[in-house]
């Protein structure tokens, strides 16, 4: 019998636990252990969990006493268990989210999660959940159920990747947005870019129904999604109060286009190597589409963070005289863009819309790079800015990611959008992060210009100082272009040096109203992995990825198959049709083609009439303060039909009022033309002979002389 074991020989020395451990058979899974070890290491525990793994595919129950089993059961067992384990997935992953007792005695809820259905080796071979760990957070694995039971608050199920998320039963929470039962699908896109998202139980009211009543409908939701076995598995863990929560797997056009591109893969779903990870749940969850990662990378909110949006919600919802217009400033990489979000669902939650007006350029949310824009929002935002390019209600296309060289400008341009500004809605207003010098002159400048009824200021102890923006200090200090005004009280009697107060022509008529402000102080802890050597890189990739979901509204619905940009067809638009401007920088009238061919184009709306003239181009002498309708690619230019070649989503209705053309400092990401396939040879608009000597070749001109004259400098210095 070659498959028998022979029993082991003691000897009648004393052996050492080395010896012990080459001589012990190859499973032994009993309660008691021949040779009492000390604790395991991590290549042991390592080795362990993956004994058991085996004799669990085996069909061996290893807390029913001790067995032994044979080497060639084990091979044939570790085969079936990775023949298993090879099999696809299901895309459906249910999940358990019991919640909290309405009474005050409930202490804890738990988090219990079917990972799907299995297929029938799989099921055949389930045993009893394993206990994992202990203290006050327990984890109990099933083959096809995940369990967590732990205190109420902070108890989520933290994952990397995109899914579609609908609530069967009762009620979670998805990055401050709650999803209820009969709610539609949410699609959630928790990208390695920003904080990782979460699914979070909540509290929601007893429904006035029998156990029985309530178990009968959670059982009838389940059906569609899972099998009978799983699904009276899975009814074993049902509670009253408890939520079902489907995970399906999602792909859309635009996160499809934006993953072909390479190196941008791991935006979504990074892969890790691991030694031995290939656990149902990790397979099941890949399956999917997500990946489940350690609470600490997810979101964390402060006490101050909570505070303010819980403010800011009641005084949404209570106001009375007006909606209000909510700020928000501080430093850059602090979290505003994240508490922005986070406002905006929580809103969601108790109003059906509010207005979004953006002030950013460098980092914006819903559009490119480059624009200032007014949105009216009436979904959730479940993911990064790239996942959620949106059409404005007004935009206006500056061309730069920085308003340095012209503040006026920019001044000129927030105010034009802010004119469209209903006050239907609250409204939350983005701003820069840059706080400094100029930058908090211009900040107060927004401040009065805009007026808002509360002001969130964020700070942190790794920031640079900023003064609190009180209504005082506001009033009390000069902006970049409007000066402090003097404070008139009336306290019952005659001020005669009011009456000697000059006013512009436009205050005389009326009289000079200090409404004032809210200062809400926030103390931000975000973790970030910024540093000031990568910040600019860091930055850089999130313009590029905002683009790119931009340029993903060209592909076709089915996101099965992408197609690549050089393949659509492009519109055809004549010279004498639109008028051209470079708005970042001086092009001489004989190279404004070589500026436009392959460049990032706004498409724009002006009031002057450009169709009078025969031929083209024509040129704008200034850059107009008008309407931008979208953006797109001028992928080529035809001078001898004088065509312009324009690709962009944009739909053709709202093409036919287009007549301006702004080229700007925001250019085509690389990888769109370093990823150009079917071409044999020189890819088109890329070259690798470049001087980079030429005056104006580097993004910055003169940095490389500014850096040869300061060594010269200190070379000099130091010789002296």
């Amino acid at each position: 019998m070659a498959d028998s074991l022979l029993p082991v020989k003691r000897g009648s020395c004393r052996f050492v636990r080395s010896r012990a451990r080459k001589a012990r058979p190859q499973f032994i899974l009993s309660r008691r252990l021949r040779c009492r070890p000390g604790p395991l290491r991590w290549c042991g525990r390592r080795r362990l969990r993956r004994r058991l793994l085996q004799a669990q595919a085996a069909g061996v129950d290893w807390r029913e006493g001790g067995r032994l089993v044979s080497g060639a059961a084990a091979e044939a067992a570790s085969r079936r268990f990775k023949a298993a384990l090879r099999r696809p997935a299901p895309a459906t992953v249910p999940a358990f989210i019991p919640g909290a007792a309405a009474t005050a005695a409930a202490g804890s809820c738990c988090l219990r999660g079917s990972l799907g259905r299995a297929s029938p080796s799989v099921a055949a071979a389930s045993v009893e959940p394993i206990s994992l760990g202990g203290g006050a957070e327990q984890q109990v694995l099933n083959w096809g159920d995940v369990v967590f039971s732990g205190p109420l608050q902070g108890q989520s199920f933290v994952f990397g990747g995109i899914c579609r998320v609908t609530c069967l039963y009762g009620r979670v929470q998805v990055f401050g947005f709650t999803i209820s039962q009969g709610q539609p699908a949410c699609e959630v896109f928790s990208a390695y870019t920003n904080s990782l998202l979460s699914i979070m139980a909540v509290r929601y009211p007893m429904p006035e129904k029998s156990k029985k009543e309530m178990r009968r409908e959670a059982r009838t939701l389940l059906r569609a999604h899972l099998l009978r076995d799983d699904r009276c598995r899975l009814m074993k863990c049902f509670s009253p109060l408890c939520s079902i929560v489907v995970l399906e797997r999602l792909k859309t056009p635009t996160t499809e286009f934006i993953i072909s591109h390479p190196g941008l893969s791991y935006v979504f779903l990074q892969e890790v190597e691991p030694v031995f990870i290939h656990s149902f749940e990790y397979l099941t969850l890949k399956s999917v589409g997500i990946r489940r990662s350690k609470r600490k990378n997810g979101l964390q909110l402060s006490e101050s963070v909570t505070s303010a949006v819980d403010e800011l919600v009641s005084v949404s919802c209570e106001e009375v005289d007006g909606c209000p217009v909510i700020l928000v400033c501080g430093s850059q990489d602090l979290g505003k863009s994240t508490f922005n979000r986070y406002l905006i669902n929580q809103l969601l939650n108790s109003i059906p819309c509010i207005d979004y007006l953006e002030c950013d350029l460098g980092q914006t949310e819903f559009t490119p790079p480059g624009c200032i824009s007014l949105f009216n929002i009436t979904e959730p935002i479940l993911g990064p800015p790239f996942t959620h390019q949106r059409t404005p209600q007004k935009m206006v296309y500056y061309g730069k990611t920085s308003c340095k060289d012209n503040y006026e400008h920019y001044i000129e341009i927030i105010k034009y959008v802010f004119s469209s500004y209903k006050r239907e809605s609250p409204l939350i207003i983005n701003t820069m992060g840059w706080v400094t010098d100029n930058g908090l002159l211009l900040l107060i400048d927004l401040i009065r210009l805009l007026s808002p009824s509360h002001v969130v200021q964020f700070s942190s102890g790794r920031s640079k100082y900023m003064p609190n923006l009180t209504p005082d200090y506001v009033d009390d200090t000069d902006g970049l272009y409007t000066k402090s005004r003097p404070k008139i009280r009336d306290r019952g009697f005659h001020l005669p040096e009011a009456e000697n107060l000059e006013y512009a022509d436009d205050e005389r008529e009326s009289p000079v109203v200090f409404p004032g402000h809210k200062l809400i102080c926030v103390r931000s802890e975000f973790a970030f992995r910024k540093t000031p050597r990568n910040r600019e890189s860091h930055n850089r990739v999130l313009r590029e990825l905002a683009v790119l979901g931009y340029l993903g509204k060209l592909q076709p619905p089915d996101p099965r198959s992408v197609s690549p940009l050089h393949g659509l067809t492009p519109y055809q638009v004549p010279f004498n049709a639109v008028a051209l401007r470079i708005t970042h920088a001086d092009v001489a009238p004989t190279h404004i083609m070589y500026a436009v061919n392959a460049s990032w184009v706004g498409l724009c709306k002006i009031q002057d009439e450009v169709r009078g003239y025969v031929n083209g181009p024509i040129l704008l002498t200034q850059t107009p303060l008008c309407d931008c309708v979208g953006f797109g690619i001028c992928r080529g230019i035809d001078m001898e039909k004088r065509l312009y070649y324009i690709l962009t989503p944009v739909p053709p209705e709202e093409l036919r009022d287009v007549n301006c053309l702004l080229i700007g400092a925001v250019s085509v990401p690389q990888c769109v033309f370093k990823s150009q396939c079917g071409f044999e040879g020189t890819i088109p608009y890329v070259t690798t002979d470049y001087n980079f000597s030429l005056p104006g070749a580097r993004d910055k001109i003169g940095a490389r002389d500014s850096e040869q004259n300061f060594s010269r400098l200190k070379a000099t210095r130091s010789r002296k």
